[in-house]
């Protein structure tokens, strides 16, 4: 209906229904997201979140049957799924004029993607945050644990030493090295809990591979070390199943605890023939500063990891960010020069039939003058398809979304393509000067170097304020490809060089662009294997060199 043409120049989709429920406007927007589909289907097709209660009708879960039935304006967030079973979003806005209902659809299927990212974001930022918290608890009983130490001057030298280092091997070498000093032995290491049996860690005072990698108990020593005693004998024997001494020696044997859990022992061997009354409280406090010790460098070390896990998993998703926007931009560019080349064609099909004929008629035309106008005008539009089809079959070539595999291709001839597809922006206005080296094919991915010449030169584009000129350059030396592109445009400032491939940085302006642009030709680049690097100076213009090596 003609009353209804203004809603050509939407973006969004327009559907305008009568009294009676019928469709009698679509708008193109519509047309092309629901093509050859009817309002039924694309009812039954779409959903919102609503939940009726004891209904059989299967309309009512239907924005569309809410949007018609409604009284009053009518709005809604909905799903839509396609016939290839995929799923949109869109913003459903019903207005009641007069005997109709006029319905917009907004997609929103891009910011419910972003919104999802967001979420992602928040939840990742939370666990960072739980883990600085769980730090600052580290640190409070590291500062608790220091303060006990103070109380006694040799167990305050001891948990010095232990806290100078994280690193659980320095903690121990460093405490043993103290309690060898403080009970005259000639030999004390450190032994780790391992299912009843013990595995040497550590060794102060002879050389730890005179030691065998684990060791044994007798029982009796075995059961005093599991209730939390210290274990102090003069003994014959070291462990099960060793050497017997020439002599009695003093043996300490220190359980190292971590609340229930039997971490480890300390054993020091001594010739000292005394009673150890006074020291018992000496040793159980340095067996709970290194089982402190030993927990915290565990839990640091742990933490460290968790964090660097953190930070690559964020790395990535900025990555994985960029990279579904540009698969999402490429896409929809892919679908559009698809859809446009499919509309071109036909009617290019149709003239260059009719020029055809035309052509063949000409013979038959008896008036001279009348010939040769109609021969000049039959040549131009001849001409004119030509143009066309070159043009098309251009824009098909550049969106290759297929190529999910490296391929051989011809960088000259790509850079070719890419400054056909921009002369609007470069015609009359300025100069492209190519400096092709004589290069050979290479195995890459040419619709993304496409993507990446194309964002180049546009931007070399813009920043050229009137007349200029861009100089494209290639070159093969080393197995290595260098492409150049230099402009005499406005150039970039110092600082912002080595932020301009940083995704959201742009230099155009809020609503200008995207700050994505650069950012995705890094990406694809290092995919590439290769390099990207810019020199520029303000008022001279930029220059940024593409490096990759062909395999």
């Amino acid at each position: 209906m003609k009353k209804f043409d203004f809603f050509r120049q939407f973006r969004d989709g327009v559907l305008v229904i009568n009294k009676k429920n019928e469709p009698v406007y679509k708008n193109h927007t519509f047309k092309r997201w629901f093509e050859n589909i009817d309002v039924k289907k694309l009812s039954h097709n779409s959903s919102f979140d609503i939940c009726p209660l004891n209904s059989e009708n299967i309309e009512i879960y239907s924005p569309i049957y809410h949007a018609v039935i409604s009284k009053e304006d009518f709005f809604a967030r909905i799903s839509y799924q396609s016939e290839l079973n995929k799923i949109y979003y869109y913003d459903l806005q019903a207005i009641k004029k007069g005997n109709y209902t006029i319905i917009f659809f907004t997609d929103v299927s891009a910011q419910n993607k972003l919104d999802d990212i967001y979420k992602q974001n928040e939840k990742l930022n939370e666990k960072y945050k739980k883990l600085i918290e769980e730090n600052e608890d580290l640190q409070k009983i590291k500062q608790k644990a220091q303060s006990q130490a103070i109380r006694i001057a040799l167990i305050n030298k001891v948990s010095n030493n232990i806290r100078e280092s994280i690193d659980i091997s320095q903690i121990l070498q460093s405490a043993l090295k103290e309690l060898a000093i403080m009970f005259n032995a000639y030999k004390a290491y450190y032994a780790k809990a391992d299912k009843g049996s013990f595995t040497v860690q550590e060794v102060f005072g002879e050389k730890k591979s005179k030691m065998p990698e684990k060791i044994k108990f007798d029982d009796k020593t075995f059961e005093t070390i599991s209730r939390k005693e210290i274990s102090v004998y003069n003994s014959l024997i070291e462990y099960v199943d060793a050497k017997p001494f020439k002599q009695s020696v003093l043996r300490i044997v220190v359980p190292v605890h971590h609340v229930q859990k039997l971490m480890g022992v300390i054993v020091l061997l001594s010739h000292q023939k005394r009673g150890l009354e006074e020291e018992i409280d000496i040793l159980e406090a340095i067996s709970a500063q290194l089982s402190s010790a030993i927990t915290r460098a565990e839990l640091y070390r742990k933490n460290i990891q968790t964090v660097n896990e953190l930070k690559n998993t964020l790395k990535e998703l900025k990555e994985t960010q960029i990279q579904l926007i540009n698969s999402e931009k490429m896409a929809s560019l892919g679908q559009l020069v698809a859809g446009v080349a499919h509309e071109i064609n036909t009617p290019v099909a149709s003239i260059k039939s009719n020029n055809t004929i035309v052509a063949k008629l000409l013979d038959s035309i008896q008036d001279a003058e009348l010939k040769e106008m109609l021969s000049d005008i039959n040549s131009i539009d001849k001409e004119a398809v030509n143009r066309i089809s070159s043009i098309v079959t251009s824009l098909k070539k550049f969106v290759r979304l297929d190529e999910a595999e490296l391929q051989e291709a011809d960088i000259n001839k790509e850079l070719d393509l890419t400054l056909e597809l921009i002369r609007h922006e470069t015609k009359n206005r300025i100069e492209i000067i190519k400096n092709y080296g004589e290069i050979p094919v290479i195995k890459c991915f040419p619709n993304m170097l496409n993507q990446v010449f194309t964002n180049i030169l546009i931007n070399a584009c813009q920043s050229i304020d009137n007349t200029g000129t861009i100089t494209v350059s290639t070159s093969f030396k080393d197995n290595f490809l260098t492409v150049s592109i230099k402009d005499t445009g406005k150039g970039i400032p110092e600082n912002q060089l080595d932020k301009i491939f940083t995704a959201g940085f742009t230099t155009k302006g809020a609503g200008v662009g995207t700050g994505l642009g650069l950012a995705i030709c890094s990406k694809i680049i290092e995919k590439h294997k290769g390099e990207i690097i810019v020199n520029s100076e303000v008022g001279r213009g930029s220059e940024f060199i593409i490096t990759i090596r062909s395999e």
